[in-house]
C-alpha cells in the first residue's frame, strides 16, 4: 500500500482555498499547471511510499501512540510559495508551527521503528499543493495573489492514515485517489508538546 501520515483541513478552510484557487487559476501562466483538486488537499507530515501489509499494523499502533501524545493545536492556511522553479505551487501554514513539526517528526519516527525505510530525513516544511508541471513555470503572479491569502484559524484534532492510489487509466492530467484508512484523535489541548517521540 502506498501510505502517507496526513492533516486534512475542514471543509469549510476547503471551501475558502477553493475560492483562491479559483482566483489563481485566472492568472497568467495559470494554463500551464496541472491543478490538484479538494480531494487531494492535505498537508503531508510523512510518506511512507509501498508499506507492506504485515507492516500497516505496527506503523497504525505507533501513529495512534503518536497522535495521543501529540497535543491538539491551532492551524491555519497562509500565503504561498513554489518549490522546483514552478513544479510545485503550494499554500502553507501559520498558527502552532513547533507542534505541527514536532507531529511530522513524530509520524516519521513512528514509521521508522516499525520498519519502513524512510531515506534521508529533512526538515519539515509545512506546504498545501495546489498545483504541480512537470517543466518550470512562472507562477509568480499566483505567488504574489498568494501572499495575502489567509484561511480561517481551525484546531488540528487528528492525525489521518492516506493511502494514494496512482492513476492507472493513462489519461493526462488525471489526479491520484486518497483514501484515509485510519484517523486518530490528537491529546488534549494546552499540555504542550511532549518530550521524546
Amino acid at each position: 500500500m502506498r501510505l502517507f501520515a496526513a492533516l486534512l483541513p475542514p471543509e469549510d478552510v476547503t471551501h475558502e482555498l477553493a475560492r483562491e484557487v479559483a482566483a489563481l487559476k485566472r492568472l497568467p501562466g495559470a494554463d500551464g499547471l496541472r491543478w490538484t483538486g479538494r480531494p487531494g488537499w492535505h498537508f503531508t507530515l510523512a510518506f511512507y511510499g509501498e508499506v507492506d501489509e504485515e507492516v500497516v499494523p505496527d506503523l497504525s499502533a505507533r501513529l495512534e501512540r503518536t497522535a495521543r501524545r501529540t497535543p491538539s493545536f491551532p492551524l491555519a492556511l497562509r500565503g504561498g510559495g513554489q518549490f522546483g522553479r514552478g513544479r510545485a505551487l503550494w499554500t502553507g501554514a501559520e498558527g502552532d508551527l513547533p507542534t505541527l513539526r514536532l507531529l511530522a517528526e513524530r509520524s516519521e519516527a513512528a514509521a521508522r521503528k516499525a520498519g519502513v525505510p524512510m531515506g534521508e530525513h529533512r526538515r519539515y516544511q509545512a506546504h498545501l499543493t495546489l498545483a504541480r508541471s512537470r517543466d518550470a513555470v512562472d507562477v509568480r503572479p499566483c505567488v504574489d495573489a498568494l501572499r495575502g491569502f489567509r484561511s480561517r484559524p481551525w484546531t488540528v484534532d487528528a492525525l489521518v492514515l492516506v493511502r494514494s492510489h496512482l492513476p492507472k487509466s493513462g489519461v493526462p492530467g488525471e489526479q491520484p485517489r486518497y483514501e484515509p484508512v485510519a484517523r486518530w484523535p490528537l491529546g488534549p489541548v494546552g499540555h504542550g508538546p511532549a518530550e521524546g517521540s
